[in-house]
């Protein structure tokens, strides 16, 4: 039986991250520079989100925006989901899909070491491709598969900022909260 692709073997790892007070336009011209379609906004080097092509079209430029007058904190698409780098291609496509999302950080021990794109799993395994179109419908979002996944961003109640956030009754929580939640029951 031959050997699942993992996410850490077709991740990329030359990432590229900005501020979340930094403006559009700097975005836009990283973007541009390194000829990517996303940056990862990252704060304390956690990921809080990711400002994609998409995010600037139409939060931005459909908006009439000033690109130089916008900061990404206010336009980037947050919480972020994240991956672990020992995830199968396909659970990495499955979340994508089911996401309706084209881009997953990776991260590891609470560090963030890639991303990995459906552009990443395609050139490695085009057929998956072709498997994922049957397998779900990805113009619509699986809310309860997503509500099942990792975020990396801030706790919605203690603020800190954390890559294991789990939806817990609509709530992004740390796992410290989590704890705080049991022992209240």
């Amino acid at each position: 039986m031959p050997k699942e692709t993992l996410v850490k073997e077709a991740m990329k790892t030359n990432l590229v991250l900005i501020d979340p007070n930094a403006n559009v336009l700097d975005a836009c011209l990283i973007m541009k520079k390194r000829k990517i379609g996303n940056v990862l906004v990252v704060e304390n080097n956690q990921p809080i989100g990711i400002l994609t092509e998409s995010d600037i079209l139409r939060k931005v430029v459909a908006a009439g925006k000033n690109a130089r007058n916008v900061i990404i904190r206010n336009v980037m698409s947050t919480p972020v989901i994240v991956i672990d780098p020992y995830v199968s291609l396909d659970e990495a496509m499955k979340t994508m899909s089911k996401c309706n999302i084209r881009r997953l950080p990776v991260v590891e021990k609470q560090k963030l070491i890639g991303v990995i794109t459906e552009k990443d799993i395609f050139r490695i395994s085009p057929i998956l491709h072709e498997i994922s179109s049957e397998w779900y419908d990805i113009t619509v979002r699986d809310e309860t598969f997503l509500k099942q996944q990792i975020f990396s961003g801030k706790c919605e109640d203690c603020g800190i900022l954390s890559t294991n956030l789990k939806n817990v009754e609509g709530r992004l929580l740390c796992e410290d909260c989590i704890d705080a939640l049991k022992y209240e029951s």
